[in-house]
């Protein structure tokens, strides 16, 4: 993809000239990749990165949150490296709140680990569990079967919200939930975003969840990876199911779709 170009708007997230490998450098995972998300105030923006597996979506994310550092190339946030100050919160696939903690004490543990007081912290963690509907639920141990793994996931966006609602990063966070709950759960996340305004990263294989959900769609080719595709969702800011059936909703499916197939046989070439 070409580089990025001036804009007026603030830069919230950015990559620059970014590389991965894992062997000293014969081969590159990802290899001169260049990504810009931009600060939308009173909006937010709600990118989602698609791509076939190995292809480093995860990784991306883990950059921005600090996880990781790539073996090459600048990690920005608000125009600053990051540090233990800056590091971005992060919701997975797996379930990671601490089972040995109630919802409660999950939720507040980033604020306990930024000094905020007692009090201070369970009124606020308490207003994050009612968001996300978990109310009645916040004296639970944060455990599978005690919670579903729907509620699991709630208690780890309200923990990373509260972290650092400016900045909300998601790796495939609603792969392993059955169809209804996975339906819910992206209600969910569209009615946090219209109400916190955060930049939300996005990694899924559902190309559906990825048009619903998205104002901007990044797919990624197989390694040595980078962006090839950018895909502007022109879709309107506040979504309901109904979105779902409105025909232009449906050719942006194929649209994705297509561009998908077209980056697969792209990456076959290059094997090739």
């Amino acid at each position: 993809m070409e580089k990025f170009k001036d804009s007026p708007l603030p830069n919230i997230i950015e990559l620059r000239n970014i590389d991965q490998s894992y062997d000293g450098g014969k081969t590159h995972i990802i290899k001169g990749l260049d990504f810009l998300v931009e600060d939308k105030p009173a909006q937010g923006q709600f990118v989602v990165i698609l791509g076939m597996s190995g292809c480093g979506k995860s990784t991306i994310l883990r950059y921005i949150s600090g996880l990781q550092k790539p073996t090459a190339g600048e990690v920005l946030i608000h125009g600053k490296p990051i540090t233990d100050e800056n590091r971005v919160a992060m919701v997975f696939q797996q379930y990671s709140s601490l089972p040995w903690m109630t919802v409660l004490d999950n939720v507040a543990l980033a604020l306990k680990y930024k000094g905020v007081g007692e009090k201070e912290r369970k009124e606020r963690a308490m207003e994050m569990i009612e968001l996300v509907g978990l109310k009645g639920h916040e004296g639970k141990f944060a455990q599978y079967p005690t919670l579903s793994g729907g509620q699991l996931q709630r208690v780890a966006i309200a923990r990373s919200l509260i972290a650092n609602p400016e900045i909300l990063l998601m790796d495939e966070p609603f792969g392993a939930l059955d169809i209804n709950t996975r339906l819910q759960m992206q209600d969910l996340l569209t009615s946090l975003w219209h109400k916190f305004h955060p930049t939300i990263i996005f990694v899924t294989h559902d190309i559906s969840e990825a048009v619903y959900l998205g104002d901007d769609i990044y797919i990624m080719k197989a390694p040595p990876s980078n962006f090839v595709e950018h895909i502007p969702v022109d879709l309107p800011f506040h979504r309901t199911r109904d979105t779902k059936r409105n025909p232009h909703f449906v050719e942006l499916v194929h649209e994705v779709e297509d561009r998908m197939v077209k980056v697969a046989q792209m990456s076959k070439v290059e094997v090739g």
